[in-house]
């Protein structure tokens, strides 16, 4: 992922934010479901990679069986692959029974819905998405819709009329990229691109982000996604900490985690998420995904495995550890 790189890691404050008071809102309203199980789902963005021949797949393993081999070794995927091209319904429920009922696919809007008409006009398109995924059945996770870097809070009412159009018992997460959907971003990217560059962050063409109006429509949008049940996607990623945002608008933590190749502060960033998904966890959420992205996807595996073993030990998440095959262990998986 490209979204929020920056050159130098190791300059990047990687603090988790406190949660915002909507999260602890939501969070007092789960408590009387502290007694359901546990539902938390942690996978990679990809099957397809001839990189894990060998690592995590058996030698030999040919690109068809890739995902009979990726779901052996993780219960969730960031489904991708549907935002660049639909596939017919027949393709999907192939996928589905190689999965088995224990998995579950996340896949994003198509692209023509988000990024090329911008929300508008996509009636058709949007239902024929939503009869497609539809066709996972059980292993259907959350479905989410990644908006333009360009598409801010003067859009609020597009968003609007097309969330509020979506089937009400379709689970959906939206992550918001511009940075003037946060209150906070003015601070908090030219803190991160102060310490980088020491030039600060260009600030897109919306002007002064803490506008009053501004901060009213996000706002709007925010409360809207509370009121239908919309989720949203968190995205820790180095160079935005404003996505970083802690808002959660519906019971489930959708998390798109942004590693730096096992770079020595990858670790301490998933211990801190393992502190902060107990405490929600503690406080009656249960369905999690969180999903890991890496510039070089070699190492998300290792990753993965280093995060499930977290969330193991810190909240008894009860999930399987990926299996490595190959016996050279990168030397920073010493941590655990």
């Amino acid at each position: 992922m490209e979204f929020g790189k920056v050159p130098r890691v190791e300059e990047v404050d990687f603090t988790l934010p406190p949660d915002d008071g909507m999260t602890r809102e939501l969070l007092k309203s789960l408590v009387k479901g502290k007694d359901e199980p546990l539902r938390i789902h942690v996978g990679c963005t990809q099957w397809g990679n001839k990189e894990w021949i060998g690592k995590i797949y058996p030698k030999g393993t040919k690109d068809k069986d890739f995902l009979a081999a990726y779901v052996k070794q993780f219960n969730c995927i960031e489904l991708n692959t549907l935002f660049y091209n639909l596939q017919p319904r027949s393709v999907i429920e192939r996928w589905a029974s190689v999965a088995g009922e224990g998995f579950r696919f996340c896949p994003k809007f198509s692209n023509t819905i988000s990024h090329t008409r911008q929300l508008k006009n996509v009636q058709q398109e949007t239902g024929l998405f939503i009869d497609h995924v539809q066709s996972f059945g059980p292993t259907l996770g959350y479905s989410f819709l990644q908006l333009s870097d360009g598409f801010g809070p003067d859009r609020a009412d597009v968003l609007l009329d097309y969330v509020r159009q979506l089937p009400r018992d379709f689970r959906s997460c939206v992550e918001l990229r511009h940075e003037n959907w946060y209150s906070g971003a003015t601070s908090a990217a030219a803190r991160a691109g102060e310490k980088m560059t020491g030039k600060g962050v260009h600030q897109s063409a919306g002007g002064n982000l803490n506008h009053p109006h501004r901060a009213s429509a996000s706002q709007t949008v925010w409360d809207t996604f509370r009121e239908l049940g919309v989720g949203t996607v968190i995205t820790d990623t180095a160079g935005r900490r404003d996505c970083l945002h802690m808002k959660m608008t519906a019971p489930v933590a959708f998390i798109r985690f942004v590693a730096n190749n096992l770079h020595p502060t990858d670790f301490p960033r998933i211990d801190a998420w393992a502190d902060r998904l107990k405490t929600w966890i503690d406080g009656g959420l249960r369905e999690i995904y969180f999903f890991m992205h890496s510039s070089h996807e070699l190492y998300a595996p290792d990753l993965v495995r280093y995060a499930v073993e977290q969330f193991n030990k810190t909240f008894d998440a009860g999930l399987k550890p990926p299996k490595l095959l190959n016996e050279d262990q990168p030397k920073n998986l010493t941590l655990f």
